[in-house]
């Protein structure tokens, strides 16, 4: 590299940093606005990330993450080994194509109803309904759930009426994954609107006048209008959803969960919490969660490049 080339590229390094150091003087107040969420996600998301090596150890608290013994892949073999981590494996899929198939489509079909909604006021009345169970409980979800499909619940003594004999569905393993479902599109399908309500709101409303003067039905403007508006949206949250494939959460699935219905229930993250908070094993926990993350970024660049490849935006 000559000397004038040194020299230009160092001109231009210094010339970024005084660009840079304007811009953030400018809109200072806005950076202060960033700091809050910056600080959070650096303690709480990067920071613990060190945590992962405790998957190469054979982690003792007391020793600490410097003293204990290091394993290399032992724990990851030892989950392969384990002869039912297919069943964990396949409920986990089972469950996660399940939401994205009914519960992925639930926020954008209810988004697109409630933007026909002529009456504003209506609409913004319907439109607080559906948010109030995103803040309801999940246990007091499931606690209404075994209330009404319990043995002295309204549909258990429906389905006995009509059939002439009960139907265990809290027992059911293929009854427990549509309540999973069920329950999840009940608390989340209103939350879930407002970004695709939000996505909406850029939709120019020409477009529609356009197509109403040519004959088009609301069915046409729906199709050809609405859809491709927020088509980039749906693929980018679709590509955030199949970052999350492998999650489907242990708190929700533990409180549904009994003897009749563990072969439908045992999925990762069910398995996680008991090797590692019930019973202690904490690298042999992290070692599971650590190989879920990595399919996870796996997921996500996959998706995203079929994104790009299909004219998408996508994630980035």
């Amino acid at each position: 590299m000559s000397t004038k080339t040194a020299k230009a590229m160092h001109g231009t390094g210094k010339e970024y940093w005084r660009r840079l150091g304007n811009d953030i003087l400018r809109d200072k107040w806005l950076y202060i606005l960033l700091l809050p969420g910056l600080i959070y996600f650096i303690i709480f998301k990067y920071l613990p990330m060190w945590g992962i090596v405790i998957s190469f150890e054979n982690y003792v608290p007391y020793s600490g993450v410097f003293g204990s013994e290091w394993v290399g892949l032992k724990w990851f073999q030892y989950f392969f080994r384990f002869p039912s981590w297919t069943r964990y494996l396949v409920n986990t899929l089972i469950l996660s194509l399940m939401n994205i198939v009914f519960y992925f489509p639930a926020p954008i079909i209810l988004a697109l109803l409630l933007n026909e909604m002529m009456s504003l006021r209506y609409k913004k009345l319907l439109q607080t309904l559906l948010y109030v169970p995103h803040f309801i409980s999940i246990v007091i979800v499931v606690s209404i759930t075994f209330v009404i499909f319990g043995p002295s619940g309204i549909v258990y003594k429906a389905t006995e009426m009509v059939l002439g004999h009960p139907i265990n569905y809290l027992g059911s393993p293929t009854a427990f994954r549509w309540m999973i479902i069920g329950q999840t599109i009940w608390k989340e399908t209103g939350w879930g609107t407002i970004i695709f309500l939000a996505a909406l709101t850029n939709v120019d409303t020409q477009l529609y006048e356009a197509a109403m003067v040519d004959g088009a039905g609301r069915m046409r403007r729906l199709w050809h209008i609405t859809l491709p508006a927020i088509r980039s949206t749906i693929v980018l949250m679709l590509i955030l959803r199949m970052g999350s494939m492998l999650d489907t959460g242990y708190d929700h699935l533990i409180l549904m969960a009994n003897s009749l219905n563990r072969s439908a229930s045992q999925t990762l993250d069910v398995f996680v919490y008991q090797q590692g908070i019930q019973q202690g094993q904490y690298s042999y926990a992290s070692a599971i969660g650590l190989m879920k993350s990595i399919v996870s970024v796996i997921l996500v660049v996959g998706s995203n490049k079929i994104a790009h490849l299909m004219g998408e935006q996508g994630l980035y």
